[in-house]
């Protein structure tokens, strides 16, 4: 006679344990993403970052290649178009699309060849004060001291003196402002902000335990600074870069239309806005299309700034 209780068992064992197969490949763990990653996801489904990156590539493309977008001169003037005309907006792309300036140049060709000076010196002056400003905050913060003493000091007499207004008085000793001489008048004063932020974040992460064990492991100290220290204090940093590009755009604006920044010949926003205030009664299209232009640009690169922020940002999310 079999064995009840032996044979209950074994059904009841087998029933409870899930049958194997050996043949099933084995699931991977998923893999842990860095903060680059989770940012990373988190822009892709940003709609703000969707549409200024697009805005802002289309904007380089239009720097980089204008002729792409019109064959029209910027510079040559033909009397014959008079600025009273009104603009033909169903001729889209023609130089007449968006009428002629007092001097019967298109204002289209204008916009379009104007995009270089401003895309331009907004990043080259972002470039330069993110580097000088990130340099000098992340010696400041990392070592301390005498040097975080004299480097946050100077850092405050720099922030002491009035953007524009310091902006105005190095343009003043030039004899010719080109995209470089606003280039470096702008950043001469613009690299304050990116040395607080750094230096603030490098106070922060010098005092972690990896920062510490590549110190016990006898790491040297520029290894230290640019392989732990700097990655780890980039995110701040390329927000306020970021935001700040735009202000940069917007500040050449300014100033070329206060007439010390960029003047005649040179193609810009600013130069046009200037010209078209004395219009504004009788022809209010050559004064509305680069105000139009510039502020889309500045736009994009906010909306840029703010969705990269809340993406790098834990707190946002």
């Amino acid at each position: 006679m079999p064995d009840v209780t032996k044979t209950a068992t074994t059904v009841e064992d087998a029933v409870a344990t899930p049958s194997v197969d050996a043949s099933a490949p084995a699931e991977k763990p998923e893999k842990a993403r860095s903060l680059w990653g989770d940012a990373w996801a988190d822009l892709r489904r940003n709609p703000y970052f969707i549409v200024s990156s697009v805005l802002i590539a289309l904007l380089l493309l239009i720097s980089a290649w204008p002729t792409l977008f019109t064959s029209a001169s910027p510079t040559a003037g033909d009397l014959v178009h008079h600025f009273l005309s009104k603009p033909e907006l169903g001729k889209i792309g023609s130089p007449e699309w968006l009428g002629y300036d007092q001097q019967g140049r298109s204002v289209y060709a204008r916009l379009i060849h104007g995009t270089s000076a401003s895309v331009t010196v907004g990043i080259a002056v972002t470039a330069i004060v993110t580097v000088v400003g990130g340099i000098m905050g992340m010696i400041s913060g990392y070592f301390g001291g005498m040097i975080d003493a004299v480097l946050s000091r100077l850092t405050d007499v720099f922030f002491g003196i009035p953007f524009l207004l310091g902006a105005m008085v190095v343009l003043q000793s030039f004899v010719e402002r080109t995209v470089w001489v606003v280039v470096f008048a702008l950043a001469f004063l613009g690299w304050t902000s990116i040395t607080r932020v750094m230096r603030g974040a490098v106070i922060t992460i010098k005092q972690a335990d990896y920062v510490h064990a590549a110190k016990a492991l006898g790491a040297g100290t520029t290894r230290i600074l640019f392989r732990h220290i700097l990655p780890n204090a980039m995110a701040p940093v390329i927000v306020v870069a970021t935001i700040a590009l735009g202000g940069y755009i917007s500040a050449e604006a300014t100033l070329s239309f206060l007439g010390l920044g960029l003047a005649a010949p040179t193609v810009s926003w600013g130069v046009d806005i200037s010209a078209g205030v004395a219009q504004i009664r009788v022809a209010p299209h050559v004064l509305l299309w680069p105000s139009i232009m510039l502020s889309i640009t500045v736009l994009a690169f906010i909306m840029l700034g703010e969705a990269v922020r809340n993406a790098l940002d834990p707190k946002l999310r």
